[in-house]
């Protein structure tokens, strides 16, 4: 004896619905985490990139010596005074160090910052691709579940 057409058509909603939550939960959430993660991760970028570039304008300001504390390890630090600070190195990625003038660095500061701002709209961008992907599978399956709209 076969099940009612009705009951099998029920259970290949209630399949499908599983089906579309799952994907929800397991795909498009995961990836939208993913993609702030990796927004968060280039503003902080940014950040550490514009704090270098406030202390290369009031080193500039200063004049060429510079005290400061130099962490030796393990919250360890002394002082020490830097007598010539016209030339500092930046950090430019990959764990490679560059000597470069103040100019030089402000002049790489802005151009990174940039990169990285135009960088934080794309990852905006696929954000909120991902958002509506995820509404236009909310709404999909309340048509399927035959829901109307609570708010």
């Amino acid at each position: 004896m076969y099940p009612p057409d009705d009951a099998n058509a029920n259970a290949n909603l209630d399949q499908k619905v599983v089906q579309y939550e799952n994907f929800i939960n397991e795909v498009l959430r995961r990836d939208l985490q993913k993609v702030l993660e990796q927004r968060d991760s280039v503003y902080e970028k940014i950040s550490h990139y514009l704090q270098l570039k406030n202390s290369i304008q009031s080193l500039q300001h200063s004049g060429s010596q510079l005290k400061t504390d130099v962490d030796l390890g393990c919250n360890f630090f002394v002082q020490a005074e830097v007598e010539d600070s016209s030339r500092i190195f930046v950090a430019v990625g990959f764990g490679f160090f560059v000597e470069m003038t103040h100019d030089e660095a402000l002049r790489f500061i802005e151009k990174k910052t940039s990169q990285l701002t135009a960088f934080t709209e794309q990852l905006t961008k696929d954000s909120a691709k991902i958002k509506a992907n995820i509404r236009m599978v909310i709404e999909g399956l309340r048509e399927l579940q035959g829901l109307t709209d609570i708010l």
